[in-house]
């Protein structure tokens, strides 16, 4: 390996560089095909239509992640984030979809809220500065957590409708894969224990299909190589309700791409100045304002690869960008798709614990940086986790809530990074009138003891 100015920056030999890349696109596959499969089911459109939706978007996250790695000037942050097609434009999408104007109206509103975000986003970056460690470290292990219920519901078999959901069988593949990926973690040393988690999900997939519980029958059916057709469901629909719908998205898909933005820049070391987080942005919007003209979805950066750099250690975006190519391929080769599509659910579900349980951890990492005496810190991190954990623990809260609000709040990153922030500026930015101990809760002792005190307990 060579030895660069910016971790990020570290270029590893051709066979690594690509094997760690496809370890990042196993993880974030099914977070990529799950929109295109959601939207189109709603829009009622033929298995066909909806594996045309599927490759747009494999192709549209490739060429997004490459832009976001490698970078362009004034686009791309240059750091080894994952771009994919947006989970959270889904409900926005699906409810346009259904409407009058149909996908041609999703895309519409897509176009033109990915312009507006491309146009604020050099404005945005700039509250990268309210964003120190207490912000960065509740947002990121909001991230984490917000990430286990896609880790549990792929342990369970990925499907609540099937009959197999939530079995022994797929719990205990789940467990199998994650006991290989500890075992990997612990027994193999050098460049091997970094690729743990494609180890795991190798050996698990195997394991399954020696069960009888993969099935890759359905991997030479369909068509073998396809380009995406520009606009092949016709001329996109402005319609402003839905514009209005979707530009709150772009502000949400924003938020959590600023997130990331800092949350990687932490795992990895490296400085994410508002300048970095505006460029990275940049691709963001970009990618999705010309979405749309491939028949995919608003992009945005994938916060479980996130834990992939952490889990690894490997943090050069050259990785990112090799995994960035495969995606183009698969998009292409609608074939490489669908084998990868065959690993089952519960093995990913086994690796999706490590992998997002380590965004939290490093969360808790910077968090433990933190200084909360004399201040309101404590408080500021225990409510802004807990707006990040409603909408986790009850997806349904905020289903009486005006639309725009619940669009916002719906998203546990986007509520911790929006309260976390808020709380910031009025507990220590605005500092007037803020005592020595301002709070009985942040008066509060950690609850711990030292060896001497805890002999002296002992002996009285």
């Amino acid at each position: 390996m060579s030895t660069t100015t910016r971790p990020e920056d570290e270029r590893l030999k051709l066979g690594p560089t690509y094997a760690y890349g496809v370890q990042h696109i196993l993880t974030m596959y099914g977070g990529v095909i799950a929109p295109p499969l959601i939207v189109g089911g709603a829009a009622g459109l033929s298995g066909t239509e909806i594996a045309l939706l599927v490759s747009a978007a494999l192709f549209v996250s490739g060429l997004a992640t490459i832009l976001q790695s490698v970078g362009i000037p004034f686009f791309g942050s240059q750091l080894p984030l994952v771009q994919g097609i947006s989970f959270a434009s889904v409900s926005t999408m699906t409810a346009v979809a259904t409407g009058d104007g149909g996908l041609p109206a999703v895309f519409g509103s897509i176009i033109v809220a990915g312009l507006v975000g491309l146009a604020i986003s050099p404005f945005f970056s700039q509250v990268v500065r309210f964003f120190p460690p207490v912000v960065n470290g509740t947002i990121i292990t909001v991230i984490g957590l917000s990430l286990f219920p896609v880790a549990v519901r792929w342990a369970m078999g990925g499907n609540d409708k099937a009959a197999d959901w939530g079995s022994m069988g797929n719990i205990g593949l789940a467990a199998f894969t994650l006991l290989v990926i500890l075992l990997l973690s612990r027994l193999v040393q050098g460049p091997v224990s970094r690729l743990s988690i494609l180890l795991g999900i190798v050996v698990g997939t195997v394991f399954a299909l020696v069960i009888g519980k993969a099935d890759f029958d359905g991997v030479g059916t369909g068509s073998w190589a396809a380009f995406p057709t520009p606009f092949q469901f016709g001329a996109p629909v402005f319609q402003v309700g839905a514009i209005i719908s979707m530009t709150i998205v772009i502000l949400v898909i924003m938020t959590e791409t600023t997130a990331d933005i800092l949350a990687v820049g932490e795992i990895v070391g490296t400085e994410t100045s508002p300048r970095r987080v505006g460029d990275g942005l940049r691709a963001d919007m970009l990618a999705t304002a010309i979405a749309p003209v491939f028949n995919s979805f608003p992009a945005s950066a994938f916060a479980q690869n996130v834990g992939v750099v952490a889990i690894t250690g490997i943090k050069s975006r050259w990785v990112v960008s090799a995994g960035g190519s495969v995606l183009v391929v698969l998009g292409l080769l609608p074939v490489l798709g669908r084998v990868v599509a065959a690993v089952p659910q519960p093995v990913l579900g086994g690796a999706g614990i490590i992998l997002f349980g380590s965004v939290a951890a490093s969360g808790i990492r910077t968090l433990s940086k933190v200084d909360y005496d004399g201040n309101l810190n404590i408080v500021l991190v225990a409510t802004a986790l807990g707006f990040g954990i409603i909408p986790i623990a009850v997806p349904s809260f905020y289903d009486q809530f005006p639309e725009w609000f619940a669009t916002i709040f719906h998203s546990g990153i986007s509520a911790a990074s929006l309260v976390a922030v808020l709380l910031n500026l009025f507990f220590n930015v605005m500092r007037g009138g803020v005592g020595r101990s301002p709070s009985v809760v942040s008066g509060a002792p950690p609850v711990m003891v030292s060896k001497d005190q805890a002999r002296a307990l002992r002996e009285r």
